[in-house]
This record gives C-alpha cells, sequence and structure tokens, in this order.
C-alpha cells in the first residue's frame, strides 16, 4: 500500500505566479521537496466550476489556457502531464453524487499555475473534478470526505483557489489585504486550525467581511474538497499566510 498522500489546498492567484519568481511561487517549489511525490494528483480547481459534478478521465488531458489579457510568456507555458483515467473512475465509484465525465476541459491555469512550480517536469499523472456550482457548500465538503481514501492509494488531493477572492475590489499597487479580507481570511484560519470546520462549511457566521470576501464561491470551494479528504491525524501547516493586491487571500494548507 503506497504511504497516504497529504492534501492541499493552495491559494493560487494572479496566473502570473507561473512565470514569476516571488514569495509564493517560491514557496510552492519548496513545498514539493519537503512531502512524498505523489503517483497521481486529483485537482480540484476554482476554474472550473460546472453544473453538476464533472471529471476528466482523458490519458492526455487537455491543457486549458484559461485567462485573458496577460504576457504571451504566460500562453507559451506548457505543461502536459498524464491524466489517470483508472484513478478517475475509481474517484467516480467513490462519491455519492453523480458525476458525468467531461473531457472537454481538461487541466487549467488553477492547476498548471500552480503544479508547473510543484513538479515541473509534468511527471505526475493529473486528473481534475469539477467544482458543482448547483452543490452546497456542506455537498462539497462530503465529496472530499468521499474522495479521501484515494490518498491511501497515492493520490494527492489537490484544491486550488482562494479564501478571499474580489477581483472587483483589486488594487493592484496594493501588497497586503484590506483590513475586511484580512478579517475573513483570518477567521477561516483560525477555524481550520482549531478543527471547527462547521464554522468553515457556514463561513457567514464570519459577520460583515463575508459579503466582501466573495461574490460567487468558486475560489473557496476547493478548500471544502480539501477539509473532507483530511483527518484529525494529519500535521497541518500554513503557509503563504497572507493577502495581496487588497482582495486575494494566498494563505494556503498542507495536511499529511
Amino acid at each position: 500500500m503506497s504511504k497516504q498522500m497529504p492534501a492541499l489546498f493552495i491559494g493560487h492567484g494572479s496566473p502570473m505566479n507561473a512565470i514569476e519568481d516571488n514569495e509564493y511561487s517560491n514557496i510552492w517549489s519548496e513545498i514539493s521537496k519537503q512531502i512524498a511525490k505523489p503517483e497521481a494528483i486529483l485537482s480540484v480547481s476554482a476554474h472550473w466550476f460546472t453544473r453538476g459534478s464533472k471529471i476528466t478521465d482523458s490519458p492526455k488531458p487537455n491543457v486549458v489556457y484559461d485567462m485573458y489579457g496577460f504576457p504571451d510568456a504566460l500562453y507559451n507555458v506548457i505543461y502536459q502531464p498524464d491524466g489517470a483515467p483508472n484513478l478517475a473512475h475509481e474517484a467516480i465509484s467513490l462519491i455519492g453524487s453523480k458525476v458525468d465525465v467531461d473531457n472537454s476541459w481538461g487541466i487549467d491555469h488553477g492547476t498548471w499555475s500552480v503544479l508547473c512550480r510543484m513538479y515541473p517536469e509534468a511527471d505526475v499523472p493529473v486528473f481534475q473534478l469539477s467544482v458543482d456550482a448547483n452543490a452546497s457548500a456542506e455537498t462539497h465538503f462530503r465529496i472530499g470526505q468521499e474522495i479521501a481514501s484515494l490518498r491511501n492509494k497515492g493520490v494527492m488531493i489537490f484544491g486550488s483557489g482562494n479564501v478571499v477572492h474580489n477581483l472587483s475590489r483589486v488594487s493592484w499597487d496594493m501588497d497586503g489585504g484590506y483590513p475586511w479580507a484580512t478579517e475573513f481570511d483570518n477567521y477561516i484560519k483560525e477555524k481550520i486550525l482549531s478543527g471547527e470546520y462547521d464554522d468553515v462549511i457556514n463561513y457567514d457566521r464570519a459577520g460583515p467581511s463575508r459579503k466582501l470576501a466573495f461574490h460567487t464561491p468558486d475560489h473557496f470551494n476547493p478548500l471544502l474538497y480539501v477539509l473532507g479528504a483530511s483527518n484529525k491525524n494529519d500535521k497541518l501547516t500554513v503557509f503563504n499566510d497572507s493577502c495581496t493586491l487588497g482582495s486575494l487571500s494566498m494563505t494556503s494548507y498542507l495536511f499529511e
């Protein structure tokens, strides 16, 4: 039996982190050296936000350049890992709700912009599970619980999003976060550190900061899959613990 793989949530921020050496991308590179190398990665990316749950089972998944207005260098990033069809089908069998195979998508920038820094050789197979826009926060967490056993089969459960993600409030010249962004980010962090996941699932309990943290939960929900896939015996590491550009949280969580 394989060693249990981590469950990891990354605050991915700007796609430019794929090609810029900065405090965030450098830590992504370092984290990969500190954990066991997975045999495959199941990625739940904020950028595959669908009606119903979808999964890729292609042996060679598409690479999706789903961002606009960035420098050419970003579109020239080639990150083409293999897929993991058998593991994708196993994930389908574990999830209690309906999951449709959909290879019209693939590996989007929520996935490759981080993994190209963690595993630059693209030598770890990757398959994606979408974020179901119709599902409740409780359902996202439950799906995470249902796929948790894949961690015992060499699969890293990887969530990519941002705890705070309000593009309408971005300030390109701001290094840190607005007070409300930091407040919400800290609320989530404190609840995760204390194991009070019900208060993360019911994030409206954070108060007024919640109303500005995000308008749609696409970037928040991947965190719930990772929390669901974690267990009480995991060691928790919090890294990139900060907000940037005013209204983005980069705070990330490693369970191993």
